[in-house]
């Protein structure tokens, strides 16, 4: 089977963890997220720990959200790793993305637009003057006029952040659930993956509906990952 278009998600601890994950899942993932908290505790070698166990993508979840020339070094700081993706907040405006693109041209620097963990009430509570999706849609049209390849953004928004970037863009969604999924965790505008890509979403980022299954050892994880991406390859 083909690798579906799913980021996994490799949020955990523990280094022998993640890599065992990912030999586990790599026939059907084709990107694996590392995030803040596992850059910093692994940091580089973390980084090249994953790198030398896949052909999938790096997407480098870090967020950056600083002054343009802060930004741009620590872009700079991370470019010998050659991450397709490189995430920062596109609240911090036009120059910090565009110092971002220009520290790291061979990576997609990916504007962030609104958390999914955000309702509309607190995205009123943070000082957004328009609701989620009218917010998420300025933030996504702001990161690719300045250079950004690819936009985070909820389930929710892609059908409008489409429209509005047109289909060049890559977006990535986290906030996906895949079907028979119970919970929400820590996401509040959620979608399954099939209906997410077909709403216009590059890829979907998943975690904890495969992640979870590693107690039940590496071949349940497996076929887990590959259960998940034949719901969305057979959109």
């Amino acid at each position: 089977m083909s690798k579906a278009p799913i980021v996994l998600a490799v949020d955990t601890s523990d280094l022998t963890t993640a890599v065992e994950w990912v030999k586990a899942t790599q026939d059907s993932i084709s990107v694996y997220k590392l995030g803040l908290e596992f850059f910093l505790k692994f940091g580089r070698d973390g980084v090249k720990a994953i790198k030398d166990e896949t052909d999938s993508d790096i997407f480098l979840d870090l967020k950056l959200h600083d002054i343009p020339h802060t930004v741009s070094g620590a872009a700079k700081v991370i470019s010998d790793l050659h991450p397709k993706f490189l995430t920062v907040h596109a609240s911090g405006g036009e120059a910090m993305i565009r110092a971002a693109v220009e520290a790291v041209p061979d990576t997609f620097v990916t504007g962030v637009t609104i958390l999914t963990s955000l309702s509309n009430e607190d995205v009123k509570s943070v000082g957004y003057e328009q609701p989620a999706l009218e917010s998420a849609v300025r933030l996504a049209k702001i990161a690719t006029e300045s250079g950004a390849r690819s936009i985070v953004c909820s389930p929710l928004e892609i059908s409008a952040i489409r429209n509005a970037i047109g289909s060049a863009p890559i977006i990535i969604t986290p906030g996906v659930r895949p079907a028979g999924s119970t919970g929400v965790d820590d996401q509040s505008r959620t979608m399954t993956p099939a209906n997410a890509i077909a709403a216009g979403a590059s890829l979907v980022v998943i975690g904890r509906p495969i992640t979870q299954t590693w107690v039940n050892g590496s071949v349940a994880m497996k076929d887990m990952a590959a259960q998940i991406a034949a719901q969305v390859l057979n959109n």
